[in-house]
Parts: C-alpha cells; structure tokens; sequence
C-alpha cells in the first residue's frame, strides 16, 4: 500500500485524484496539503505544509506554481519522493526542482497521461523513419478555450521528441501568417486551437508523398492526468534521490 500526501488537495485535480485513490486498493491518501480545510476530505488536511508530519511514501503535487518552492523544501528535509504535476514553473523554479532532485527522488513531467507518454516514445520511433524518407511533421493540439498558454506544454514535449529523434536539427514553427514562403525541409510546425471545453487533443502528423500518418491522443476527462499522477507516485515510492519523468513510469 502506497502512502500519499495530496499537496492541493481541495483543487479539482486534487479532489479527482482522492475519488480515484478511494477505488485503489495499492494507494491511500494519508494526509492532505491546502490553504484552507473544507471538511470535505476522509483524511486530515494541513494549512500549513510545515504542520504535516504524516509519514508517506510519496507527494502528488497539483497545486500552484507560488507553492512548489515549499513543498521542493518539505520533501527534501523529510525526504518523501515528490511528483510535480503543477504547470506554469518559472525557469528558477525548475532549476530548484533539478537541484532538489540531488537529494530526493522527483518526478516532473509535461503532461501525466500515460497515453501521451506512450505516444511520445511511438513518435520517436516513427519520426526515425518518415522524416528520414523527407515527411514533414506537423503538431495540432486543442484545448478549452479557457487555457491561457498555447502551444501547450505537451505539444513542446511532442516537438522535443520528434526533434531528439532528428538529432535536434530542427526548427519550430508556431505562426505561418508572417513567413509568406514555402515550408523547410527542417522544420517542425505546431498549431494551436481553442475553444468549448476540449479537455486536450494532440495530433502528430507526418505527410509525406501520396500518403499522411496521423497519430492523435485525445483527453476525454482530467482522470486520465489523476490516474498517471498515482501510478507515478506507485513507482516513485522508495526510489533513490534523481530525476524522473513519465517514461520512467511507463518503461
């Protein structure tokens, strides 16, 4: 049984991952972090990060980016493994989490799908064959029209993969509006759309001569980012100190 502490645990992933936890017989939320107790929650829940001295196996992080800072200071003194599934970290924010994981065991990843971690090592793989017969790759995502950063951080993490497969050869392209040219041979081009309530879509195409091949993930709910947070903290659980990420969990 995974001992968990649920840092944000009165936001609304932190409310969808104790739903998913209470149906999980290898994982239990023993206590919970916010900045306010609702008395909605089976476990106890603590104001004060400080003030939680409940022994864990692991944190699931979903919380804001002003409260990472103490908690990569709260895992490193009690030595409990963190999963960081917070977005919009600033890059001294992320030199933290780097710095951190010489001491404890963190895992950070762009987007806690397992299928979109599947799909990133499938377009490694994919990318080694079409772009070196001369496809172009394009990314689409979509999400509800409420989300303020476009591209999204999965389609960077998308690009990345493409591009690592590449040799890093490659350059983005976010905006064709302005370019008035043909497209490069070493070019990556991401889209982005908003609108509705689209809880996520990622395409990943790869045209080529006479023929397109299209990998697409599609989020139908927040559960699928709860499900992976809680298989990371399964894994993560009596690791080493280090950086981890997604592909960990799934390889």
């Amino acid at each position: 049984m995974v001992k968990i502490i649920m840092h944000g645990c009165n936001g609304y992933m932190g409310q969808v991952i104790s739903g998913l936890v209470d149906k999980d017989p290898e994982a239990e939320i023993v206590a919970g972090i916010d900045i306010v107790d609702q008395g909605k929650n089976s476990y106890p829940v603590f104001t004060d990060i400080k003030a939680c001295q409940t022994e864990a196996d692991a944190i699931i992080d979903f919380s804001s980016a002003k409260a990472v800072d103490a908690l990569l200071d709260y895992s490193v003194e009690r030595q409990i493994p963190v999963i960081v599934c917070t977005t919009g970290l600033s890059e001294e924010q992320l030199a933290r989490i780097e710095e951190a994981s010489g001491k404890v065991a963190v895992l950070r990843s762009a987007n806690m799908s397992l299928g979109i971690n599947t799909l990133l090592k499938l377009v490694q793989d994919a990318a080694k064959v079409f772009a070196t017969a001369g496809f172009d790759m394009e990314i689409v995502e979509r999400h509800h029209r409420l989300k303020v950063d476009a591209p999204s951080g999965t389609a960077i993490a998308l690009a990345d993969s493409l591009n690592e497969a590449m040799g890093n050869s490659y350059e983005y392209v976010y905006d064709r509006s302005q370019k008035r040219e043909k497209r490069s041979d070493k070019e990556i081009g991401i889209s982005a759309v908003r609108g509705g309530t689209i809880v996520g879509e990622h395409e990943v195409i790869f045209a080529g001569p006479d023929e397109v091949i299209e990998f697409k993930h599609t989020a139908y709910s927040k559960a699928v980012f709860g499900k992976g947070a809680i298989e990371a903290a399964k894994f993560l659980a009596g690791k080493p100190a280090g950086r981890y990420d997604m592909s960990d969990v799934i390889g």
